[in-house]
């Protein structure tokens, strides 16, 4: 629509306002005739309707909004940009208008075109695009952290940033106790612990029971205990949101958001924002929660199938060392232990085995083997014995796994170190003397929980002081690697190494032993590692100091 106006006129030409008056007069858009002077010389009746103190004749500046008699003064000064790609706008009333203008000759038309719904569109779509940018912030942050504390302080600090002035988390009650982590804009968070009536907010034990939210308006903020408030927030409370943390299965908590008195209320609109922040922060809180607890029965578990720390018992010196096939993992199905006697004058039973497989499988049953021997220490003196009773209770589980095992009861006397070894299905003991020859015990024997019973052979041995027996699993010698990476390590090599391991304490010879297995694997795939040392101490009176890691019983000495 385009109108022509003569300068200084306050009525169309003749011929012009005929045919353009009506069609100008009636247009939907309010449009205001002014001349280069400054006085607004005619108005159409839309016009009138959003300016009623308007009248023609008077000046333009005193009967507009400043930001359009602003925009008239800048066109005059300078026509050319009145034609610029920012148009004028602002506010007349309730309403928002954008101004367009049209030059004809010396006058100035203004059209104001009511952009007011699309402002409120794109101001609904932008707090959109920022609740969701908020959300996906909130996602991603709170999901990185499985520690419960860290999770609740960024919960809390989102929320008083994005929602609200401050902002208290309460955890579910423990107890009579809660945990409450309160966040204030601009200060730290503060975490603690303390007995609270959590009835003095209203709708918070709802929410802390997992039921729905008590709509903000229904909530006095007179009502609101001194607790819920963080020291650092300023000014009364004017508004209050009590939202639940939804968890899995059972609530996370409830968050308390406060805005003071000079701030807006909470609209409706941020009242729901809330319940999808809620939302996120209460499911992350929920997964921080759920590791945490398997966590810790994980760690409770694991220490029963655990490799026990090593040391000297009755006088002998003991080592060990156990490497996972994988490095993230810290059980497999290799194991040892060590039983001690009840006093030096018993038998010390020790165990190496390898349970069929590896990773979580693998150690559970290796778990169950250890459990199951220690239950039979009483009956150690006789190897036979003890194997067949383990053979029994594999093969009457639901495990189809079996296991090879090396026995090894140990006792000094007399400044000698004697030895009864048996293997079944295990990789004979190696013995290295003080000449540096490297011996292979003679015991053979069949796997555990294989077949109906199990035959091994027993043999007998002396450690003279600074002799070692290693006792160690497959996982060694069937290391794969060297120069091209598909060659075994095996038990010739592992021979010649231990031959240089003469005099060496029982601790350095099972380092040596498992740096070269390392070695020769480089980055290579292998199974799990164990390797165990018993060292007659090379001179000094008995030492009965007693370093094991796992109990014993009182035994008979078979010797």
């Amino acid at each position: 629509m385009f109108v022509t106006v003569p300068r200084s006129s306050s009525a169309p030409p003749p011929g012009v306002g005929q045919q353009a008056g009506p069609a100008w007069t009636e247009a939907p858009y309010p449009v205001l005739v002014s001349d280069r002077h400054g006085h607004l010389v005619r108005l159409n009746d839309a016009a009138r309707l959003v300016l009623p103190d308007a009248v023609s004749g008077g000046r333009l500046s005193e009967q507009v909004p400043a930001w359009l008699a602003d925009a008239h003064q800048r066109t005059i000064a300078a026509p050319a940009q009145g034609t610029s790609a920012e148009l004028p706008h602002g506010a007349i009333g309730e309403r928002y208008f954008e101004a367009r203008i049209t030059l004809s000759g010396g006058d100035v038309v203004w059209w104001l075109v009511d952009a007011t719904d699309r402002r409120v569109a794109e101001r609904a779509l932008g707090d959109a695009r920022r609740r969701s940018e908020v959300l996906s912030e909130a996602s991603s942050t709170l999901l990185s952290t499985l520690n419960v504390p860290r999770c609740m302080e960024v919960a809390a600090a989102l929320a008083a940033e994005h929602l609200a002035e401050a902002a208290v988390l309460i955890a579910p009650p423990q107890g009579r106790r809660c945990s409450l982590t309160y966040a204030c804009q601009g200060d730290p968070v503060v975490q603690t612990s303390r007995q609270v009536d959590v009835t003095g907010v209203p709708g918070l034990r709802e929410a802390l029971q997992g039921f729905p939210p008590v709509p903000a308006r229904w909530i006095n903020p007179d009502d609101i205990p001194d607790w819920a408030i963080p020291d650092g927030f300023a000014g009364s409370v004017g508004s209050v949101i009590v939202a639940p943390l939804p968890g899995h299965g059972v609530p996370a908590g409830a968050l308390i958001l406060l805005r003071s008195s000079t701030e807006q209320a909470f609209t409706e609109g941020e009242e729901v924002f809330a319940r999808l922040f809620a939302a996120r922060a209460g499911a992350a809180l929920s997964a921080a929660r759920l590791y945490t607890e398997q966590a810790t029965i994980t760690a409770t578990l694991m220490q029963d199938l655990l490799p026990p720390t090593l040391r000297t018992v009755h006088g002998v010196e003991y080592a060990g060392s156990y490497r996972t096939s994988k490095d993230h993992e810290r059980v497999g199905g290799d194991f040892y232990d060590v039983h001690p006697g009840a006093d030096p004058s018993e038998e010390t039973l020790v165990v190496l085995g390898d349970v069929a497989g590896k990773g979580l499988d693998a150690a559970v049953l290796t778990g169950k083997i250890r459990n199951t021997l220690h239950a039979l220490l009483p009956l150690a003196e006789d190897h036979q014995h003890i194997l067949n009773l383990l053979n029994s209770a594999l093969l009457t589980s639901h495990h189809t796994r079996f296991a090879t095992l090396a026995l090894a009861s140990v006792q000094r006397r007399g400044g000698r170190t004697q030895l009864r070894l048996t293997s079944a299905g295990h990789l004979p003991p190696l013995i290295v003397r003080t000449d540096g020859t490297v011996e292979e015990a003679g015991t053979r024997g069949t796997l555990v929980g294989a077949l109906p019973a199990v035959t091994a052979r027993t043999v007998g041995t002396v450690l003279a002081p600074g002799e070692t027996c290693l006792l160690y699993t497959d996982g060694v010698t069937e290391a794969r690697g060297g120069p091209l990476g598909d060659e075994l390590f095996g038990e010739d090599r592992l021979k010649r190494a231990l031959a240089e391991c003469v005099g060496m304490p029982g601790e350095a010879v099972v380092e040596r032993v498992q740096m070269l297995a390392a070695q020769w694997l480089r980055d290579g795939r292998h199974d799990d590692m164990a390797v165990m040392a018993i060292t007659a101490p090379k001179a000094g009176p008995l030492n009965t100091a007693d370093g094991h890691a796992s109990g014993g019983t009182t035994r008979r000495s078979g010797w």
